[in-house]
């Protein structure tokens, strides 16, 4: 495939380089500011070809595109779990665990303050992926398996909370943003010796 790009001048690329089309910014290490979109004003025109000079960074290109192919991602039943906990996980050939999605059913019960019989709906706990993968579309990939698992059990939503990219994630992947304001909240054990609060 490598052997049929050509640069803008349309000259062959070197071919130990491993040269790739570029077709968006984020394909081009050279765009920088791809992945702030606050900042797209900053954008230039992108070459047609890109390629890295730097042997270690081929090396890391060419194990994520491996891990890329490889990847399986399948819903791993657990007897040691409750039935109403999911896990979806994101393994290469030999085993290695690379990603990781979780969720549990949840009554609407909890919600509403009423009894709705069989009514529940998933909370999804968290979408992990290994640092060295990501950006591969692993964590898509995981929440496409659990929306797939969703329709086949006929669950009619899923709840989530994120913050900074998990946000982008989850929305790519279909999830909106709710109204209502959430809040952050955080409790901590006092240190002994310091003052308690007294209202």
């Amino acid at each position: 495939m490598s052997e049929q790009l050509r640069d803008a001048a349309g000259r062959h690329c070197p071919a130990h380089l491993d040269a790739r089309e570029v077709r968006e910014p984020k394909d081009w290490p050279g765009a920088w500011w791809a992945h702030f979109p606050a900042l797209s004003g900053y954008a230039s025109a992108l070459p047609a070809v890109t390629y890295r000079l730097d042997r270690a960074h081929r090396d890391r290109d060419r194990a994520r595109a491996r891990v890329r192919r490889e990847c399986q991602v399948r819903r791993h039943l657990d007897p040691t779990l409750p039935a109403t906990s999911w896990r979806f996980v994101a393994e290469l050939p030999d085993g290695e665990l690379i990603g990781e999605l979780r969720a549990h059913e949840r009554s609407d019960e909890l919600l509403l303050g009423f009894p709705l019989p069989g009514r529940c709906h998933l909370a999804l706990d968290g979408v992990l992926v290994a640092p060295a993968y990501r950006l591969l579309g692993i964590g898509r990939r995981l929440v496409a398996a659990l929306t797939a698992e969703m329709a086949r059990c006929d669950m009619p939503s899923a709840h989530a909370v994120a913050d900074e990219a998990g946000v982008g994630l989850l929305r790519r992947c279909g999830f909106r943003v709710e109204s209502g304001g959430a809040a952050v909240m955080r409790f901590e054990l006092p240190v002994s010796g310091e003052p308690r609060l007294r209202w």
